[in-house]
Formats: structure tokens, C-alpha cells, sequence
């Protein structure tokens, strides 16, 4: 039976490593130009003038390797952010970090009547800290219950949710430029972009990976990690910090994607079993196969026209979620 259970693991493994591969060629290959594999790989190696390779180069590499560090990134903060919780339907947006990052993006849009990647990228980014940070100072003591830091969540992001409808409601350009951002989008992504967020989710998930064993025990209960040597309110805060930086990040990155934190994380405890190294690991590469393979398939759909990757990755994860759901051991 263990013999079997690790031979099932790693065919999923091997799998999801497969299917990695297989959907980041895609993504330099398709989109409303179709680009030969051969002519892809020349171009990567070789660079080149031609208008295929300025289009590989210039255009499909960020946004390929945008889609694969936001996939990655969720799929990270969605498994720290069950494991701290010990909730398998918990996901980033708890912390109000989705709601955090959209009402700072309005507000900034609103008052300099710009909206550039850059600006919209470092106000998603403060946003969303500042609305986690705010989250966590509201639970206070109780800063190591994952039962007020859960209400806290709520009760910020339906506050932030208020206060950004306010602003859209009083400025039509705020409003026009946020429905662009919100549907979540790839569309234009360049390597500046992808440079400054990659930092960030970098650092978050050197936090993450760090506190992948304490996190592990903390799935024992608080009583039980206690007795063990764990210290519950530094993790948690670590955990905060961390999901904060790769969900941040993300959000700056790509705008709200729903569903990646949150049914990644749960698909691949399904495969890996309770491990949470083994579950933050595949949650990565799950993650980023989810992402860039959605975003894939935005640009083919309604070729040469474009459907927002969030649209996307909301339809492939929704059934999943309910089927996760419904499983065993999820009531």
C-alpha cells in the first residue's frame, strides 16, 4: 500500500512537471500570432530582428514568466494561508489583501487621473500590505487565533470593498481603468513589472519556505505545536507577512485572480497527502501551470481577440472547487 501511495505521488509529480513544461512553450508559441516551436527556441537562444522574434522576446517572455510567478506565487499563499488557518477553503483574500490592494489602486487613480503599470503596480503592492497589517493589528491578542484573524478579514475587506465602491461611484475614470485591472489581466506586461513584483513574492516565499515546518506542526492544534517549541503568534505574523508579499505581489502583477490560492493548495493535498513542505512545493509548480495555461487559453478563445485571464481562471477553478468541496474530509 505505501509502495503504491508513492508510486501514485510521483506519477502526479512527474505530471505537473510535465504539464509545466508543456504550457510555458504554449505561451511563447500561441496567441494571436502562431510562432513555430523552432522558431521560439532560435529566438530565446539567438535573439534576432525578425518580427517573430521581437514578438517572443519582447512581448510572450514577460508575460510568460508573469504567469508563472503569479501562478506560483498564489498557489504558496493559498497553501500557507490554509495551513495557518487549518481551514482547506481558506485563501489569501481572508487577510484583505485583494480588497486592500483594489481600494489604494482606486484611490491613487482617481487623485492623479493616470493609470500606469508602475503606479497601479506599487499601490496594489502598499495596498495590500497595509490592509494585512490592519488585519492583524484588529485580532491583537489575539493575533494567534485564526478565528479572529479570520473575522478580522472580513470585517476589513468589507470595509475596504465600501470605501472603493465610494470612490468609483465619484470618479468615471477611477472606474474605467479599475474594471481593466479587476477582470485581471497580462495584456502589456513587461520585464520592469515582472522584475519589481518577482522581488517581492521572492522575499514571501523565502518566508513561506522557511516556516513550512512550523506550519506543519501547527496543523496539530495551538496546544499541541506549543508543547512542541513552536511559537504560534510569530509564526502566524510570519505567515501573514509572507502571504501578504506573494499574494501582494501577485495582485499588483495580474489584478484580483480568483480561485488559484484557494483550490490549488486543495488539489494537491488530494495527491502529496499532509505534508506541508511536499504541499507549498507542488503548490508552486501547480500554480504556475494553472495561471499560465489559463492565460494560454484567454488569448485563443476568442482569437485575435482577448478574454481577461481572470475570466479564465475563475471558470477552470470553479469546478474544481466544488468537487474539492465535496470531497472527504471537507465538511
Amino acid at each position: 500500500m505505501m509502495t503504491r501511495r508513492i508510486t501514485s505521488v510521483a506519477i502526479a509529480c512527474a505530471v505537473a512537471t510535465l504539464v509545466l513544461a508543456l504550457v510555458a512553450l504554449a505561451s511563447l508559441a500561441f496567441g494571436s500570432r502562431q510562432i513555430a516551436p523552432d522558431v521560439v527556441w532560435d529566438a530565446l537562444v539567438h535573439g534576432g530582428v525578425s518580427q517573430d522574434a521581437q514578438v517572443v522576446t519582447q512581448l510572450r517572455v514577460p508575460r510568460t514568466l508573469a504567469a508563472l510567478v503569479i501562478g506560483g506565487a498564489l498557489g504558496l499563499a493559498g497553501s500557507v494561508m490554509q495551513a495557518m488557518t487549518r481551514n482547506p477553503l481558506a485563501d489569501p483574500g481572508v487577510l484583505g489583501i485583494n480588497a486592500g490592494a483594489a481600494f489604494l489602486v482606486v484611490t491613487v487613480t482617481a487623485a492623479s487621473g493616470v493609470a500606469t503599470r508602475m503606479a497601479t503596480l506599487g499601490a496594489s503592492l502598499i495596498g495590500a500590505g497595509v490592509a494585512a497589517g490592519l488585519v492583524f493589528a484588529i485580532s491583537g491578542s489575539g493575533g494567534g487565533s485564526r478565528s479572529r484573524l479570520a473575522l478580522a478579514g472580513i470585517a476589513v475587506s468589507a470595509a475596504l470593498a465600501s470605501l472603493t465602491q465610494a470612490v468609483l461611484a465619484a470618479n468615471q475614470f477611477a472606474f474605467n481603468e479599475f474594471r481593466y485591472w479587476a477582470s485581471g489581466s497580462l495584456e502589456g506586461v513587461d520585464m520592469a513589472s515582472v522584475a519589481s513584483a518577482g522581488a517581492v513574492i521572492a522575499g514571501g516565499a523565502v518566508v513561506a519556505l522557511l516556516i513550512t515546518s512550523a506550519l506543519g506542526v501547527l496543523a496539530l492544534g495551538d496546544d499541541a505545536a506549543v508543547s512542541l517549541g513552536v511559537r504560534v503568534r510569530l509564526i502566524r505574523l510570519l505567515g501573514v507577512v509572507a502571504v501578504t508579499a506573494l499574494a501582494g505581489g501577485a495582485t499588483a502583477l495580474g489584478g484580483p485572480l480568483t480561485f488559484v490560492g484557494l483550490a490549488v493548495p486543495l488539489m494537491v493535498r488530494r495527491f502529496v497527502g499532509a505534508r506541508q513542505g511536499a504541499i507549498a512545493l507542488w503548490s508552486i509548480v501547480v500554480g504556475a501551470a494553472w495561471v499560465c495555461g489559463a492565460d494560454v487559453v484567454s488569448r485563443l478563445v476568442f482569437a485575435p481577440s482577448e478574454v481577461p485571464v481572470g475570466v479564465i481562471v475563475a471558470l477552470i477553478g470553479a469546478p474544481f472547487f466544488i468537487l474539492g468541496a465535496r470531497g472527504k474530509g471537507m465538511s
